[in-house]
């Protein structure tokens, strides 16, 4: 029993010890494994205090508040347990509670200031709530009465008390109120009046209700009732439908999230599970596709809700049960709007981003799967489909067949060859290739061109289809026909990919073919669908540098290509940013190793060759008449899309184009003043690791040069951190752990805020590992940032941390060779020397060269390296007299006397003067007559 009360002790001062140093997380640890060792009650209630503090610090009040409170229970006059759940309850919204708890605090300790001055700011934020509340609930009732009033004939009068319920259910305490008052009953009568205005507003209310909030919107949907809500979403009214999504959107994230704005506890009490809420509402937007009564956008909305919110947002998730249970349950139903073909008898209604939505929801349920067996029943689900439409049945069911392989081919490619390869399916599309009918011919077209692009079936294509695709392009009088046949031979032409000596055409025919898409692309005679084919073709052309220095001398073609990327069909986003990596060159390509290339060239096998136009003056040309076509504008709209046609792979592509666009310092500014800093934040947080990367190290080399409170103003700076600190990782390149230094130093230099960020953010000890780096110039960029945070206290402590080293690597790094990472170091000591005292008396016992080291900064020929050393030992000598005794009994005091002198340099000798004045004070050395 002793051994384990001493254990827990250690464990405690352990604890405080790594509370003090800042690491709060550590702390918890160590308290928390205390309290799984002590029995005892007065040693638990201050192991529970003090989680309390480490929760505090974390962020997490729920668990600081119930910590708290069992050191009060087992002692109520315990004033810091007291304080700090007072706190905690401030930032859970429960003010009454801390303002009793902090009078409580004040009984006990009634002249302690600091409890005095958090009452006195509690009890005005307490009546600002009481005001609001008092406010809030005249104005709901007002609302209700207009609305409630069978008597009013006021249609307006009616609207704006419905629009005032939305702004007033932003706020907790209007949401809560109309909640309270009846108000889903009433929300759901204006739903009912099928009157657009005011099913918008009872929707957007609605959403006000349901943010965050999961035992409201479970009271909600169980008032309204899924088919209400799917219904609502399949109408025809566009805004509606969108409203009813966003509505739908909200209503899952508050499901599967839990609360954010209930009171602790509350919601267990409501709610035991979400499961079959979720499932509710899927299976009813999963009906929805198949529902021939629904209207085109309201189907779009179904597809684009399921793929936010059924598959997994991250493999580190091991549950996929919701992504199998909707393979199961709607494979089919998707699978129905994918192989719709527009015009033909009981299709469904769609748009031309329908087809799409269904081919990503597809991509990520295929991708969601975590064995072979899954993937195996997928695959099975699909081809039962496709043969359920071309075994036995008439040309429509054939055509549907092939479009369901398009739609297949385009999502999940794995599944679309294995579709392919059915008996008849092939032979079924080349054939209706050569159709009269331009809507059969339209559709085996595009099966073609989609085969095209896996490497599995381009060489079949190549020796079957070339030759049908010439005959369809030169002689088909329909352009909607020629231009996908156009894109098909695009695809085969540019097989080599940007390898110069492997090309399938004949010289000139890729050139001939870029014109042509050109044209048609220019065309503003032409529906928007037809030129994306146009756009579609120059993503696979534009691998031939020449048709690259063409398409960027052409300023029509850029900017209509531009103007369709800002057009309502987002189908067309993944080939603009196609087209746009590949005439800036931000594909990976790696240098081949020189023995591999002779050892190639030995065994005759083939090397590729790069273009001549390829090289690096011709893609800088290149890069700056994008600049000037205005490519910028078209990429932050292109980000802003929330269509599932901005696929991760197609966030990637378009971090690469900014990548490049960033490249030169001067095109920087340009791309920040045309929305490209702000449309970077979003690439670098969401998307593939690669994109994620790419965009993160555009955003490092914007805040290098540029001002970075003026390339992202206001909170958007703070936005910034996480992805620059995500540069700092192991796994990232050399130059990327260098750009990232370089951007925080620049970050932490400008405010404590900012610092405060870059701390939460974990980047310290990351920090501290490039400091050791065997790269001189990630070591001095990682020295330089550690100057700058060491502003901040927390890092400050750091410094003082026992069994650390930080402190005499500084001081080393002081005597280096390299003046550059001497500076830095001399810097960072020279911040800390003066911010924090105590540092001063710890220098002399972290090595034995301090003295040395601090000498050779004095007499040093660089001005500034002699300041920083002269700024050292003033604040060494200002911070006691036992190491100013140190300094003055060695060599320090003769260079001091010398310095004090030396009218060339006035900072250094100001320094130097008043750490003489100082060992004076102190009675160490005599006033020197001259300076008196």
């Amino acid at each position: 029993m002793e051994a384990a009360a001493v254990t827990a002790g250690q464990l405690r001062e352990r604890g405080n010890a790594q509370f003090q140093a800042g690491d709060h997380t550590a702390a918890l640890a160590a308290y928390t494994e205390a309290l799984s060792l002590c029995d005892e009650g007065p040693e638990r209630a201050v192991l529970h205090r003090n989680r309390a503090a480490c929760y505090l610090k974390l962020e997490d009040y729920t668990k600081a508040e119930a910590d708290a409170s069992k050191a009060i229970e087992a002692n109520g006059r315990d004033v810091k347990a007291l304080f700090r759940r007072s706190q905690a309850l401030q930032k859970l919204g429960r003010l009454d509670q801390a303002v009793s708890d902090l009078q409580r605090c004040l009984s006990l300790e009634p002249n302690n200031k600091a409890f005095q001055e958090a009452l006195r700011a509690l009890g005005s934020s307490v009546h600002e709530k009481m005001k609001t509340m008092s406010c809030t609930d005249s104005k709901v009732e007002q609302m209700f009465q207009i609305l409630l009033d069978l008597e009013e004939n006021d249609a307006d009068k009616k609207q704006k008390a419905a629009q005032n319920l939305i702004v007033l259910a932003r706020e907790e305490p209007g949401a809560e109120k109309i909640f309270q008052s009846d108000g889903v009953r009433l929300l759901t009568q204006l739903l009912d009046t099928a009157k657009a205005d005011l099913m918008l507003a009872a929707l957007r209310t609605l959403v006000g209700l349901c943010s965050g909030h999961r035992s409201r919107t479970t009271a909600i949907l169980a008032e309204l009732g899924a088919p209400r809500l799917s219904a609502v979403l399949g109408v025809e009214h566009e805004q509606v439908s969108l409203a009813a999504c966003n509505l739908l959107h909200v209503m899952f994230d508050s499901l599967k999230e839990g609360l954010q704005k209930d009171f602790r506890g509350k919601e267990d009490a409501v709610v035991l599970d979400s499961s079959k809420d979720l499932k509710l509402l899927i299976k009813h937007l999963l009906e929805l596709l198949a529902l021939e009564g629904a209207s085109a956008h309201g189907r779009d909305n179904a597809l684009n809700l399921l793929i936010k919110v059924v598959p997994r947002k991250s493999p580190k998730e091991t549950n996929n049960s919701m992504s199998l249970w909707v393979i199961d349950q709607g494979l089919k139903k998707i699978l129905e709007v994918g192989s719709t073909v527009c015009g033909s008898p009981g299709s469904l209604p769609v748009t031309e981003n329908s087809r799409m939505s269904a081919s990503v929801l597809l991509s990520k349920l295929y991708d969601d799967l975590k064995c072979d067996a899954e993937r195996e029943n997928f695959h099975r689900l699909c081809k039962d489909y496709v043969r359920s439409w071309f075994e036995g049945q008439e040309l429509v069911g054939k055509l549907r067949a092939i479009q369901t392989v398009s739609c297949l081919l385009q999502g999940p490619s794995d599944a679309g060859n294995r579709v392919l390869e059915l008996e008849g399916i092939m032979d079924s599309v080349l054939s209706l290739c050569a159709s009269v009918r331009e809507d059969h011919q339209l559709v085996a077209v595009e099966a073609l061109i989609h085969a095209a692009d896996k490497a599995k079936r381009a060489s079949f294509i190549t020796a079957n289809g070339v030759s049908l695709l010439k005959e369809i392009y030169k002689h088909s009088e329909r352009d909607s026909i020629r231009i996908r046949a156009l894109v098909g031979l695009c695809k085969l032409g540019s097989a080599g990919g940007t390898d110069f000596s492997m090309k399938q055409f004949a010289e000139g025919s890729t050139l001939k073919l870029a014109k042509q898409c050109r044209k048609w692309l220019c065309n503003e005679a032409m529906d928007v669908g037809t030129r994306r084919w146009a756009v579609e073709g120059l993503a696979y052309l534009t691998f031939d540098a020449d048709v690259k220095e063409e398409f960027v001398e052409d300023k029509a073609a850029m900017q209509a290509m531009f103007h369709l990327a800002k057009s309502e069909d987002r189908s067309v986003l993944y080939a603009v940013a196609s087209t746009l990596v590949n005439c800036t060159n931000s594909y990976d390509h790696e240098e081949p190793d020189p023995q591999m290339l002779e050892l190639a060239k030995y065994a005759k096998q083939h090397i590729p060759e790069q273009h001549p136009k390829d090289k690096p003056d011709f893609v800088k040309r290149r890069v700056r008449k994008l600049l000037t076509a205005g490519v910028v504008s078209a990429l932050a709209c292109m980000v802003k899309s929330e269509n599932p046609a901005l696929t991760n792979s197609c966030r990637e592509l378009v971090s690469r184009v900014f990548l490049a666009l960033v490249e030169e310092a001067e095109d920087r500014g340009g791309v920040v003043a045309q929305g490209g800093g702000k449309a970077l934040i979003p690439l670098s947080l969401e998307g593939t690791e690669l994109g994620q990367t790419k965009a993160a190290q555009a955003l490092a080399k914007i805040t290098i040069t540029s001002n970075p409170e003026m390339a992202f103003p206001g909170e958007r700076i703070y936005e910034v951190v996480r992805p620059l600190v995500s540069l700092l990782h192991l796994q990232r390149t050399g130059l990327e752990n260098f750009e990232g230094l370089m951007a925080l130093t620049n970050l932490a230099g400008i405010s404590e805020r900012l610092r405060q960020k870059i701390l939460k953010e974990k980047a310290v000890p990351m920090i501290e590992g490039y400091m050791f780096e065997e790269h001189e110039l990630i070591r001095l960029a990682a020295t330089e940032c550690m100057c700058n945070m060491a502003m901040s206290r927390e890092v400050q402590e750091l410094f003082l941390a026992e069994d650390s080293d930080r402190l005499k690597l500084m001081v080393l790094y002081s005597g280096e060779e390299d003046e550059k990472l001497r500076r830095a170091a001399s810097g960072t000591l020279a911040m800390l020397t003066a911010l924090h005292p105590p540092i001063c008396k710890r220098i002399p016992q972290v090595t034995v060269h301090w003295l040395e080291i601090l000498q050779a900064l004095l007499l040093s020929a660089s001005a500034e390296l002699q300041h920083r050393g002269a700024v050292v030992v003033m604040n060494m000598v200002a911070a006691g007299r036992e190491v100013a005794e140190q300094l003055m009994a060695s060599e320090v005091l003769e260079i001091l006397s010398v310095l004090a002198k030396d009218k060339e340099k006035p900072r250094v000798a100001q320094a130097a003067k008043e750490s003489l004045a100082q060992a004076v004070t102190y009675g160490l050395i005599k006033p020197n007559p001259e300076q008196a």
